[in-house]
């Protein structure tokens, strides 16, 4: 491959990263609208603001109970990350802290009846996206999954690194 074409593919796909970054966004701004108005329907008026919170709750309501840690490490976040997404989650009724019998000096989350119905909103809409996402993928061979898994790691290392770089 000439030097020049190799510039003009990696110039080219850089713009094509950053239109897919701005794309990303929009659409994630339009499914939380979509499942803020679906919660509303279902009498919430409240839903958390991120997607982190939403994920929270999800991740809570699929391994219940579960401690602080336990989050952060299914989610790949801090401890102070989650403490501070859960208080906000236990102010605004989604979910409890509760102690085991067994043990008195971890806390524990549970969802609320309101968290559970956030819960399944969220599981539905996953469902369907990741549902489009793997029909999105079958028009590639195993080689090509293979490449694109490479290429989805090398990039996550990359932005986990620039981010390391920048705390």
């Amino acid at each position: 491959m000439k030097v020049e074409h190799a510039d003009d593919l990696k110039k080219a796909i850089f713009g094509l990263h950053w239109k897919f970054i701005h794309l990303t966004e929009e659409y994630e701004s339009q499914e939380h609208a979509n499942l803020a108005e679906q919660a509303r329907a279902c009498g919430i008026t409240d839903c958390p603001d991120s997607v982190t919170s939403i994920h929270v709750v999800d991740c809570i309501g699929k391994h219940e109970p579960i401690n602080n840690t336990a989050i952060a490490e299914r989610m790949e976040l801090s401890k102070a990350s989650i403490t501070k997404i859960s208080a906000k989650l236990v102010d605004h009724g989604f979910i409890t802290r509760a102690r085991m019998p067994d043990n008195k000096k971890e806390i524990y989350f549970h969802l609320t009846p309101k968290g559970k119905k956030l819960y399944v909103l969220h599981d539905k809409m996953h469902r369907a996206g990741e549902e489009r996402f793997n029909r999105f993928l079958s028009r590639y061979s195993g080689a090509d999954l293979d490449f694109i898994k490479t290429f989805f790691e090398d990039a996550v290392n990359e932005v986990e690194n620039a981010i390391q770089k920048e705390m």
